[in-house]
């Protein structure tokens, strides 16, 4: 609760916090809007495969033209990271190669890096994590982005004595969602192509949102940093709203859906039938924790807090997420605290691809939320056990094979370039599957 002190105290003494920015899309714009007013912090470099949209960037958010002409632009990131004017580099190209280079080359610069790209992190996050703790540089989730936030919250649930049942987000979910492809995305979101175009609003990415990709990416990635599973049969995405989390999210054992208590999950702010869910959870987060004992149990109905019938379980959620707004709250603790807000502990989760529709051999895979493949969640062990191909890896390679629609990918059925860094370094994160 004092890193406003903190900040102004680094301020005084050594100057503010060097931020070097990889990709300045949504993300990095929203973080590059509050840069102004948070004088503890300044972005010194910021790389874009267009520095020209960069600089653009910078101005549409409100830098003036004595900030943009002091920040150095550049194309490459990995020349950001090797420069001696950035303390904290921050990866928010969402491309997981692309993330794997930096956050490598971070560590081996000595560079703290906040981890916008989740879906770097969930294909080869404990490598990546391991690299920075050997380093001794901070590896961290993004502060703003839902799964720093849930981290939180479980973090609050266990410091305060409580056992996590389920912790997750909501969205907007339909099981006909998984077949959407970016011809059809904005239909879904009530948006013309050519509104969404004016808005600068990428297809493939929003439907990435929309296909249930995104919410398997990032739930693996609370898995994975919170000690939690993901369902065996993948996300169940149950209609909720925030009155009826601690009924819905415990256990069937208890009258819930979940098939064991710890899981990683989300809930959908739709009925089945397209309705909308009462006071839905679309935009926010949640954790649903148990009461330790009886004491506890009536301590819940005192303060009327809301529980299941049973009054044993219980939740807090966080309606809303401001995305890169609040990511300055990650570069800060990495800097002056040397900790992370949320990262990578152990391979639990995993993001896999499933086959959108029937695929031939030859065709090739266009990635997340593409015309060919979804993501689905899935236990890290049967994952491994079934090579089934990572979400993050389903770009850019041909298929050697026929698969029918629905179908999880295996690594057998696509041809992988054998010098694919990011191919390595996803079997040194297998290896540690069986020590889950």
């Amino acid at each position: 609760m004092n890193l406003t002190h903190l900040m102004n105290e680094r301020l005084e003494t050594d100057g503010p916090v060097r931020v070097g920015l990889i990709g300045a899309g949504k993300f990095g714009s929203m973080f590059l809007s509050q840069v102004p007013t948070t004088p503890g912090l300044d972005v010194s470099v910021i790389a874009d495969l267009s520095v020209d949209r960069a600089r653009t960037s910078c101005a549409a958010v409100g830098w003036d033209d004595a900030r943009i002409a002091a920040t150095t632009f550049l194309e490459n990131g990995l020349e950001l990271v090797s420069r001696d004017d950035v303390d904290v580099v921050i990866e928010a190209t969402g491309h997981p190669a692309a993330g794997i280079a930096h956050a490598l080359a971070a560590s081996e610069h000595g560079k703290h890096i906040v981890m916008v790209n989740v879906e770097a992190d969930v294909l080869a996050g404990p490598a990546l994590a391991a690299r920075a703790r050997s380093a001794g540089v901070v590896y961290s989730m993004a502060y703003g982005d839902q799964p720093a936030l849930v981290a939180e919250m479980v973090d609050w649930a266990r410091s305060a004595g409580f056992s996590v049942v389920a912790a997750g987000k909501g969205t907007k979910y339909l099981p006909i969602y998984h077949a959407v492809t970016p011809d059809d995305v904005w239909t879904h979101y009530g948006l013309t192509p050519e509104e969404a175009e004016r808005a600068g609003m990428n297809p493939q990415m929003f439907n990435s949102f929309l296909d249930g990709t995104k919410s398997a990416i990032e739930m693996c990635a609370i898995a994975n940093a919170c000690a939690l599973d993901v369902p065996a049969s993948g996300l169940a995405f149950p209609p909720c709203g925030v009155d009826d989390l601690p009924h819905v999210l415990r256990p069937v054992s208890s009258g819930g859906v979940l098939a064991k208590k710890g899981v990683a999950e989300v809930v959908s702010s739709l009925e089945r039938d397209g309705r909308p869910v009462f006071r839905d959870l679309r935009w926010g987060v949640y954790v649903v924790f148990e009461a330790p004992n009886d004491y506890a149990a009536a301590c819940f109905r005192q303060y009327g807090l809301n529980t299941d019938s049973s009054g044993r379980y219980a939740a807090m959620y966080k309606p809303y997420h401001l995305i890169g707004l609040e990511l300055g709250i990650s570069v800060l603790n990495a800097a002056l605290r040397h900790e992370a807000t949320g990262s990578c502990r152990a391979f639990r989760a995993d993001a896999v691809a499933v086959a959108k529709r029937n695929l031939k051999a030859g065709e090739t895979l266009d990635g997340e939320g593409g015309y060919t493949v979804w993501g689905r969640a899935m236990p890290a062990q049967a994952s491994v056990k079934m090579r089934a191909l990572p979400i993050g890896l389903a770009h850019g390679v041909a298929m050697t094979r026929d698969v029918a629609k629905g179908t999880v990918i295996t690594r057998g059925d696509v041809a992988f370039d054998a010098g694919l860094p990011a191919l390595a370094l996803r079997d040194e994160v297998e290896a540690l599957a069986g020590s889950v």
